[in-house]
């Protein structure tokens, strides 16, 4: 059973830049077949997060204009991260402390993955429902 995060992270995330429209982090999205973008400063550190519920629930059910608003106005910027070499345990409690269901991770500020709710899963009960689901091919 794995124990760092490393082992389990999803590797190279996708990333834009702070002044992206919602738009292109929608479709971008949708190309890659993730549910989370991790938003960049223009040295590569990371500022936030935004998920596809966010798109929904804080910016399009709000009637903000997917063309005209900036992934910075949206994204979540006070971020629990982990990095590669941290303990499963540290994600796991993060994701109760904060009630979220990805963590990026980081080394010397810069995203270089991700762990979810779905990655844990698979790696502590491959035989649940999340992990199957988790482990599916995405339906795009």
């Amino acid at each position: 059973m794995a124990q760092k995060v490393r082992e389990v992270m999803t590797g190279a995330p996708v990333t834009v830049r702070p002044d992206a429209d919602l738009r292109t982090v929608a479709r971008l999205m949708r190309d890659e077949g993730v549910g989370d973008v991790l938003v960049t400063t223009d040295d590569d550190r990371l500022r936030g997060l935004v998920t596809d519920r966010d798109l929904v629930v804080r910016a399009m059910a709000e009637g903000g204009d997917p063309e005209q608003t900036a992934v910075s106005e949206l994204c979540s910027g006070h971020l629990a991260a982990v990095a590669p070499d941290d303990d499963l345990k540290k994600v796991v409690q993060l994701m109760r402390e904060h009630s979220v269901r990805r963590i990026p991770v980081v080394e010397d500020e810069r995203p270089v993955g991700v762990v979810s709710l779905g990655d844990l899963a698979i790696e502590r009960d491959e035989g649940s429902a999340l992990a199957d689901i988790s482990a599916a091919k995405t339906n795009r």
